[in-house]
């Protein structure tokens, strides 16, 4: 019998869950951190993981992050990204789930986190030192993620969402090398940025312990053009 909208009958497919995972990022002590919970509950009872959880069957995917992110974390108001999704086989013990991942970065000091009832603590983790074994298959997610975030980095400003509104040209690099995981060439970085025109000079200065150092800011209204390429592995540091 053909199917119609009076015959359909979604009982006789598999329906599998779907959860969303947020990885936020975010610069701390001039080191890239990431933000994880640590769970209360089985599975994986104990274990670090990117904080996420169930969609609710009233709310788009986007929705179900930011409400998981806030409710596990406190972190709120954040723009967020769909990363990819993870379908694995067996990734989730408790039956067969979907998961759709996003990816922001944030001031750390523009939020303030806190635990959930569903987890023991959050924490910001530098990349450089993560737990040994995260939940699921979260070690991938993360390692996507940061991948991911490294190549936007080419043809994207997000690096300037970690910044403050006045920085030097120094502090940007610095970013720039956390992200990467590599030192860049000094010269180089500075040309680049300076004749992509992102950014302006104020006569702004900054003490330091050697000659003041000159500030700068975004300027936003070129956030948007698609122009600005920065191809950073040629700026790497021969070694």
């Amino acid at each position: 019998m053909e199917e119609s909208a009076a015959t359909y009958d979604p009982t006789r497919y598999q329906r599998p869950s779907v959860t969303v995972d947020v990885v936020i990022f975010t610069l701390i002590n001039q080191e890239l951190h990431v933000l994880l919970v640590q769970r209360r509950h089985w599975p994986f009872e104990g274990y670090w993981a990117i904080p996420g959880g169930f969609i609710n069957m009233d709310e788009s995917l986007v929705e179900s992050a930011r409400r998981e992110l806030a409710e596990e974390t406190g972190v709120r108001d954040v723009y967020l990204e769909q990363l990819y999704t993870f379908g694995e086989v067996g990734r989730d013990p408790r039956s067969r789930v979907i998961s759709v991942a996003y990816i922001a970065l944030i001031s750390a000091d523009a939020q303030k986190i806190r635990a959930s009832d569903e987890s023991t603590d959050v924490r910001w983790f530098p990349v450089s030192a993560l737990p040994e074994q995260l939940a699921f298959d979260h070690d991938q997610i993360l390692a996507y993620a940061i991948s991911r975030l490294r190549s936007k980095l080419e043809y994207t400003t997000l690096a300037f969402q970690l910044l403050p509104e006045l920085f030097s040209i120094l502090e940007l690099k610095h970013i720039y090398e956390q992200i990467l995981g590599e030192e860049l060439d000094k010269g180089n970085f500075y040309r680049k940025i300076k004749e992509s025109g992102l950014l302006e000079e104020t006569q702004l200065t900054r003490e330091g312990r050697g000659r003041p150092t000159r500030l700068w800011r975004f300027r936003r209204e070129r956030a948007g053009e698609k122009q600005f390429v920065f191809r950073w592995r040629e700026d790497r540091l021969s070694r």
